[in-house]
């Protein structure tokens, strides 16, 4: 077993401050954006002029403060623990450019792959970044405490551009739904869902009373963006999570068999008239909002294609799609993404995409929890959070396409929580007897 002791002596404090400051500009650059209120009336008009401007600023912004995560990682004493499973991540990611470089747009394909690569590199170094868990929980209040403060103001003072209003040319009928500073409701759902997860961390991190302003102003935001999915979501997560953490047995029924579940549901009614039929039977709606226009797209896409894809995020959106014949049948050749995010790997990367994105998602997390139960002690309520963030996506991404989005604040903690679950298996932070909260540090023991 090899002991290393991080201490204030040999951190130095201009290390210990960019540290600091990266983690906040990674914080606010994922939960604020650098476009945040955007006007979608106007955008929808004008088109690309806005959308590029963005794009540019975001970029720039986001290399930015990945260079500042490069700085903190070089100095840093636990460097070596930086997106484990290393040799796993770089398969994925390689494949990701192989099937890009293959494709009919490899240029973008490409670029969007190295912004994924960037994107692991500061997930993996968000959580070694603040100096013990004192500091991650106080840092991550702040945050959470400036994206409510934020998406309120805009509700109150900037009800245009925070609420979905009528003369929206895409998807009128969101009309009064709220989506504060995000660009849709169903993104701002979904962070307010995370946000109430948050909040419940903080509770048991020490902040009662804050964390329970969060999780009441959460929950009331998640209640008006009209985000069924993430509001039915909450409830159902945090009673798996309860079942998945006391009754070990039902684990991989959770993980693996629930979402194996689920897809054979929505993709079965996709794909069998049948099955359809017996889905519309109980009352559920059998194209799940219009979804099966979109994955019948998909799987004709996949039978074509089905080893290298079409590029990562190579396939929505593009020209061969947006002029094909089947834009004379369907509106779904103008869908933005494939709104599920097992079938858009599969589509994008491929089988081998699919089979490594998999074990990534599953079965690493999976190994990392069986390991947690002989692993040195942890704080149980890190791990709460950890795992419920990523059961959450794991279910979500069967209606939504979370995986590998570049500046998707959702997948963004979605990635946190599997490097937070493999780091809690590794090595824990033992807390030492402090003075003050501010001179608080600890030391990582990690099990070879």
């Amino acid at each position: 077993m090899q002991v290393t002791t991080i201490s204030p002596a040999q951190v130095s404090r201009q290390h210990m401050k960019v540290r600091v400051a990266t983690f906040v500009a990674i914080l606010l650059f994922y939960f604020i954006t650098t476009n945040p209120f955007i006007d979608l009336v106007k955008l929808q008009s004008a088109g690309t002029d806005i959308v590029s401007g963005s794009n540019f600023l975001n970029q720039m912004t986001f290399l930015l403060i990945t260079s500042l995560t490069i700085y903190a990682a070089v100095n840093h004493p636990m460097r070596s623990e930086i997106c484990q499973p290393r040799v796993l991540i770089i398969a994925l990611l390689g494949w990701f450019f192989i099937s890009s470089a293959l494709s009919n747009y490899p240029i973008d394909a490409i670029k969007r792959t190295i912004l994924a690569i960037l994107t692991f590199f500061n997930a993996g170094m968000f959580l070694l970044l603040p100096r013990s868990e004192e500091q991650f929980a106080r840092l991550m209040l702040y945050g959470t405490a400036i994206t409510l403060g934020v998406a309120y103001f805009g509700v109150v003072f900037l009800p245009r551009l925070s609420i979905h209003q009528a003369a929206e040319i895409v998807e009128p009928m969101n009309a009064g739904y709220w989506r504060g500073h995000y660009a849709h409701k169903n993104l701002t759902a979904a962070v307010m869902l995370q946000i109430a997860f948050f909040g419940l961390y903080f509770r048991s991190a020490g902040w009662k009373k804050s964390s329970i302003l969060i999780i009441v102003l959460a929950v009331f935001f998640l209640m008006h963006t009209g985000g069924k999915s993430s509001t039915a979501m909450l409830p159902m997560i945090l009673v798996l999570q309860w079942i998945f953490e006391r009754f070990r047995w039902t684990r991989w029924f959770i993980a693996v068999g629930g979402i194996v579940a689920f897809n054979t549901l929505i993709l079965g009614a996709t794909l069998s008239s049948d099955f359809r039929s017996l889905v519309a039977s109980v009352g559920i709606d059998p194209t799940f909002t219009n979804r099966s226009d979109i994955w019948k797209i998909a799987f004709d896409a996949i039978a074509k294609s089905p080893i290298l894809g079409y590029g990562f995020q190579g396939f929505w959106q593009t020209p061969d799609l947006m002029h094909s014949p089947a834009g004379l049948e369907t509106w779904a050749v103008r869908a933005f993404n494939g709104h599920n995010a097992y079938v858009d790997t599969l589509l994008t990367t491929g089988i081998p995409g699919l089979l490594l994105a998999l074990t990534l998602v599953i079965l690493v997390p999976m190994r990392a929890i069986a390991r947690l139960d002989r692993a040195p002690p942890n704080d149980p309520a890190l791990t709460r959070l950890f795992q419920r963030t990523w059961l959450c996506v794991l279910y979500s991404a069967c209606l939504e396409a979370i995986f590998f989005q570049n500046g998707s604040p959702v997948f963004f903690v979605f990635l946190v929580s599997i490097f937070g679950l493999v780091l809690q298996s590794r090595m824990s932070l033992v807390k030492e007897p402090v003075v003050t909260r501010e001179e608080s540090h600890g030391v990582f023991i990690q099990s070879q």
